[in-house]
């Protein structure tokens, strides 16, 4: 393998910034990641790390070379044309920033979108850049499609080594195999080098996947502040408020719907009030419910997104 060393490079100021802050927290920072482009359901990574950049203050630590890591021709970033000349120019940047949360203490995040190639030298190099600024523990979030309702709380799948810092929580699966990604590689290289990693897999009706769900990022970052002491107020009251209006708009268009699509959301609900109250009663059975078939669930379901990309 080619020196990971060479994919990232420091800007000196923000890192004497975070040598600066670590002297002051002795027991290591707190690093989030997310990468835009694998399955994130309802958009939940992206609009938690959208709003934390938004409202925190922050500067950039290590930058990434996107040149080297992003396949241009599958995602074609955004050039701006006015009259006669180009103008503007959207750079595809992976960055490492220093962030206050609301009580000025720092953590880290790095974002940006997921490298398209050289995934184990990438790892590699978040594991140098964890160890270098003394990460404590990295955690990532994402939002994962699931046969729920929207009318219910969202549940959460933790991941990781540190599951503990999750309680009341429990994965759903027992063994599954999945198609890879960047973040999922770097939580296991990490794992595997000795680090803290903990993930939050935020579930979203599947119904609504495609579009941003606010619930499901409001609901991860909770679990992401419990475990780890950030307080991020202001982010989490910018997802409620968005919640609310989705949450209205979702019941409008449900409300429009025809019988099977609302018949569709009816099912899902018997058949999470049964899976929960068999759990309540201690019992793994849950009790016998008139459900959609996988065949109608999926029929409705392509169905709806059909049309939400018509209106769009």
């Amino acid at each position: 393998m080619l020196d990971p060393q060479d994919l990232y490079e420091w800007d000196q100021k923000g890192l004497a910034v975070v040598d600066l802050a670590l002297a002051q927290e002795s027991a290591g920072l707190v690093m989030l990641y997310h990468f835009e482009g694998y399955i994130d359901a309802g958009e939940t990574g992206e609009q938690i790390v959208d709003r934390v950049l938004d409202t925190l203050p922050h500067q950039v630590v290590a930058r990434f070379d996107h040149d080297r890591l992003v396949d241009y021709r599958a995602r074609r970033p955004l050039l701006t044309f006015r009259r006669d000349r180009w103008t503007a120019y959207d750079i595809p940047a992976i960055e490492v920033r220093l962030v206050q949360d609301a009580t000025g203490a720092p953590f880290l995040l790095l974002s940006g979108p997921e490298p398209d190639v050289e995934w184990e030298r990438f790892a590699a190099a978040v594991g140098q850049i964890v160890e270098r600024l003394g990460v404590r523990l990295a955690v990532n979030f994402h939002g994962i499609p699931m046969g729920v309702p929207h009318t219910r709380p969202v549940g959460l799948t933790p991941h990781g080594n540190r599951t503990d810092l999750m309680p009341g929580h429990r994965s759903p699966f027992d063994e599954a195999q999945v198609p890879g990604s960047a973040e999922s590689l770097v939580e296991f290289r990490l794992e595997e080098a000795g680090f803290d990693t903990l993930g939050v897999a935020a579930h979203v009706p599947h119904y609504v996947a495609r579009s941003p769900y606010p619930d499901a990022a409001l609901t991860a970052l909770e679990a992401v502040t419990a475990a780890t002491g950030l307080v991020l107020p202001g982010v989490a009251h910018s997802l409620r408020t968005e919640a609310r209006r989705t949450q209205t708009e979702i019941e409008r268009q449900i409300g429009q719907g025809d019988e099977e699509l609302v018949a569709l959301v009816q099912g899902l609900e018997h058949q999470y009030d049964a899976v929960a109250g068999a759990e309540t009663r201690g019992s793994l059975v849950a009790e016998p419910v008139d459900l959609p078939s996988a065949d109608e669930i999926g029929r409705e379901f392509e169905r709806f997104l059909a049309e939400r990309e018509g209106e769009g």
